[in-house]
Parts: structure tokens; sequence; C-alpha cells
């Protein structure tokens, strides 16, 4: 447990743990990705060895969900070392496995898949970087130090080492906003 604070800590240049710098991300951090995933790991850490203490910091982490826009289930598997850079629109499924020291960026969504090959939640591997807006989708599996774009939509899975870049907008020749831009005044 303490050994995977101290990594989230060090992610964002706190080098130990102690009943100040605890206090400190408690009740007076600027970064909402630190605070969330102290309580994320305390939620999980006391989920099977003290039910009233896992209910309390249950409820913290639903208030946080609420506050910073995460949707990140106590169920999900992270490893050490998560950075989240900004609050607002996480969406990561309850049985989504993250490796360790993976950067997630705002927007992002690592969901379920329903129907086709990859019906399923993702594996994500070591050292990954989701770009804001991204999407991961389906039963696939992201390698180790792969760098996920903004705005990338992957429904397949990534070999190590690779780089996903969404692809260049396209262009019409034509005027669509008065179907866009309604009651104009």
């Amino acid at each position: 447990m303490k050994r995977l604070l101290l990594a989230d800590y060090k992610r964002h240049n706190l080098l130990k743990i102690n009943f100040k710098s605890l206090l400190w991300v408690f009740l007076i951090s600027p970064i909402p990705g630190l605070k969330f995933m102290t309580i994320f790991r305390l939620t999980q850490h006391y989920r099977y060895k003290n039910r009233i203490l896992f209910y309390f910091f249950f409820l913290w982490l639903r208030r946080l969900k609420v506050k910073y826009g995460f949707d990140i289930s106590y169920r999900t598997r992270i490893g050490k070392g998560c950075y989240i850079g900004h609050f607002g629109t996480v969406v990561i499924h309850g049985d989504a496995v993250i490796g360790e020291n993976c950067n997630i960026s705002q927007g992002i969504t690592v969901g379920i898949s329903n129907y086709g090959k990859n019906q399923g939640v993702p594996t994500i591997g070591n050292n990954v970087f989701i770009g804001p807006g991204a999407a991961v989708f389906g039963n696939i599996t992201i390698g180790n130090n792969v760098t996920i774009g903004s705005n990338c939509v992957v429904t397949e899975s990534i070999a190590d080492f690779k780089t996903v870049v969404a692809s260049k907008a396209i262009v019409l020749d034509k005027d669509l906003a008065p179907y866009y831009i309604q009651n104009q005044s």
C-alpha cells in the first residue's frame, strides 16, 4: 500500500509520505489527480481488511468522482505511479487493467465493447501515455511504452513501443452551419 502511494507521489515530485504530506494532500492539495489516487488506493486497500474504513473512503471517493469528473471504479486495477494530469471527464471501466507509470489525460475513456470480435475491456501496459480526448475500447491489449495521441479511438491491440495518432481532419467544401445553428438572433 505504501509502495503504491509513494510511486504515485513521486510522479508529482513528492518524495516521501508522512503525516504532513498526507494532510497536505487531503486538505489543501491543488492536485486533483493525486488526491483522487490517494483515496482510490486507500479504498482498495481497505476493501477486504476493514469494512468501516472501506465505506468511509468509498463515500469520499464517490464525492471526489463528482467533484473532479473522474469515473474510475474502485475495482479497476491500476499499477503504481499513475499520473492523472488534469481533472475532468476521465472514464475508466471497473474491469480494465492499467499498468505502472501511466499518464492519463483529461477527456479519455477506457471502456467496454459489447459486440464484435473484441468484446470486453482493455488491458493497458506499463509506461503508456493516453492523450486528451482519446478512447480505448474492447478486449484489446495496449503494449508497454505506447503513446496514444489526442482524440484517437483505439479498437485494436497495439504492440510495444508504438505511437498512435489520429488521422488528419477532413475539410468539406459545403456550408452545413445552417443545419446546426438554430434560432439565430
